[in-house]
């Protein structure tokens, strides 16, 4: 497949690295937009950029998974930056990223992306025509990219992973604002996004 021939060709030299996300849970959700996700299964790939994201902390911020401490559910955020911690919100499966400083807690949630591959396996999935209701929410494109509770823990560092994340140029034209549906947040802008995108969450 050339598709997939495509895709294969860069990852050895670009894809990211433990290091990135051993950071600040808020510069690397700044710095993953206008990556490249590449999803695959079985005999599909697809793959669309990342346009919007949120980052959370530990036991201090009250809309953290985090927030009460480590339970089973939420174990993850403690756990090596780079992995994949999904949970579920709504019957929903949120895609997260472990990020986080040494001996810390954190994570960054992937809330929008810009669809590339896989559009009409997309559509499919969310039983819709319209491009851009397939990836502007976290949910949306949890259904898009067929993103389930089997995929907690997997490393996003693995060229062989079901789930990488393609190095890009770092994106300037951003904004952020306080994060979304959260009752009691903390004082800083957590989300993220590209400005003027058409796939970001409304």
């Amino acid at each position: 497949m050339n598709m997939e021939k495509d895709c294969n060709k860069h990852i050895n030299e670009t894809i990211l690295q433990k290091e990135f996300y051993s950071r600040n849970p808020k510069k690397v959700a700044y710095e993953l937009l206008g990556k490249k996700i590449i999803r695959r299964f079985d005999n599909n790939i697809l793959s669309g950029i990342i346009v919007e994201t949120e980052a959370y902390y530990g036991d201090k911020d009250p809309a953290s998974r985090a927030f009460k401490g480590r339970k089973t559910y939420n174990s993850m955020m403690w756990d090596e930056p780079g992995r994949l911690f999904i949970y579920n919100v709504h019957k929903y499966w949120m895609l997260n990223l472990v990020a986080h400083e040494v001996n810390s807690v954190g994570g960054v949630l992937i809330r929008s992306l810009e669809p590339l591959w896989g559009i009409e396996y997309m559509k499919m999935q969310r039983k819709v025509k319209n491009i851009y209701e397939l990836t502007n929410g976290p949910g949306k494109l949890s259904v898009s990219f067929k993103i389930t509770k089997e995929l907690n823990g997997c490393f996003t560092t693995s060229q062989d992973g079901p789930l990488i994340i393609i190095n890009k140029v770092l994106v300037q034209n951003y904004d952020k604002s306080k994060r979304i549906g959260i009752k009691k947040d903390l004082s800083d802008e957590l989300r993220f996004f590209i400005k003027n995108n058409k796939f970001v969450s409304k």
